[in-house]
């Protein structure tokens, strides 16, 4: 490190900026993409502020063979090699499958905390995946400074709103899940492939979870137009974060500026859970705007849990999907036990697609006019 420091520093007298030194940088992660961050860049060294989206200087303490890269900016996985110098951002993670963690209550250059996620979201690990293994130590460099004031994902966001734009008149698809990894990115893409392939200007969003570019980077690739996540309003992630209502809000009203014909945004991670994801059906702006609901679950016991979750809500699930409608065996259930269409995205993206044509109203975009409900 010493080296690698001394090599990227300059003389802190010429900056005319006591305790700030400039130094080059290895690896500056995605949660950044927004602030236009150089690979030498200017840092403080003292009276660093423990503050959610504070942009933090880091060098690795070791590597990984499990969960040892880092997206970058534009959305390259690198392997964090030990002695990197890392950029990433204060942040909060409540993954039931990956890391859980927190914000310091304060912060030193020389301490040690954890990389929290692929996305470059940093903090004190207070649990772990035995899958993962312990997460990567890295210790604390300085946070960097742009015209005196340590840098937040807060100083590049898309605008904020408290309501949605009461001329929208664009169909919003919201897809909740169980769990982490129960198929929602999936149905999306799904989703954006077979309606854009039906002529639609498609618009996607990711209202919750932990950073990372890579959902968005499906979406894209699957036919969305444009793409938006929270890290767009300025946060690492919505774990613990009291509502994600004006979250989806800013990004509905973002997407729906070029006019799309349909918007589908991605409620990351679980409905009980550590992100707040049910705070969007709470909100009745956003409840009453969406079209159409698609829940992923696992299993059959999930499917059950979601439907008694929203029915005593009594807020409506229209379609089952994820691993539960893999086989006849969770659909049967799912549609018979629970009376819900059950659609699996990877093996019948095309029946998918209907059924959200026919729940909208668009009849003439159907392939099969007549769905037989397998998955």
């Amino acid at each position: 490190m010493n080296d690698q420091l001394t090599n990227g520093t300059k003389d802190t007298q010429r900056l005319n900026a006591p305790n700030t030194i400039e130094i080059r940088v290895d690896k500056i992660a995605s949660v950044c993409h927004r602030l236009n961050l150089h690979k030498e860049e200017r840092i403080v060294t003292e009276n660093l502020e423990a503050k959610e989206g504070n942009i933090i200087v880091v060098r690795s303490l070791g590597e990984k063979s499990v969960y040892g890269e880092l997206e970058l900016e534009e959305g390259r996985m690198a392997k964090i090699f030990e002695n990197d110098i890392i950029v990433g951002a204060l942040g909060a993670r409540n993954a039931l499958k990956g890391y859980v963690g927190r914000v310091p209550d304060s912060v030193k250059v020389g301490e040690i905390i954890n990389l929290l996620n692929l996305g470059g979201v940093i903090g004190i690990a207070t649990g772990a995946n035995k899958d993962l293994g312990p997460p990567l130590k890295v210790e604390v460099v300085g946070m960097i400074v742009r015209k005196g004031k340590i840098l937040n994902l807060q100083d590049s966001t898309i605008p904020t709103h408290d309501h949605l734009d009461p001329k929208l008149r664009i169909p919003i698809i919201a897809v909740s899940g169980t769990c982490m990894s129960a198929g929602k990115t999936k149905v999306c893409a799904t989703l954006c492939q077979e309606l854009s392939k039906r002529g639609l200007r498609v618009n996607a969003g990711k209202l919750s979870g932990v950073a990372a570019r890579k959902d968005l980077f499906s979406f894209e690739d699957h036919g969305a137009n444009m793409t938006l996540s929270f890290v767009d309003c300025g946060l690492p992630s919505t774990a613990d974060v009291d509502s994600i209502a004006p979250i989806g809000k800013s990004i509905i009203n973002e997407l729906s500026e070029d006019k799309p014909d349909v918007i589908i945004v991605e409620l990351g991670d679980g409905i009980i859970g550590g992100y707040s994801v049910m705070t969007y059906f709470d909100d009745a702006e956003l409840y009453n705007a969406t079209r159409v609901h698609i829940c992923c679950a696992n299993d059959p016991v999930g499917a059950y849990g979601a439907k008694y979750v929203f029915d005593s809500r009594k807020q409506r699930v229209d379609l089952f999907s994820g691993p539960v409608t893999d086989n006849e065996v969770g659909s049967g259930y799912v549609s018979k036990g629970l009376g819900v269409k059950a659609i699996n995205a990877r093996n019948n993206p095309e029946e998918l697609c209907d059924e959200v044509c026919r729940l909208l109203g668009w009849k003439e975009l159907m392939h099969h006019h007549e769905s037989n409900g397998q998955a």
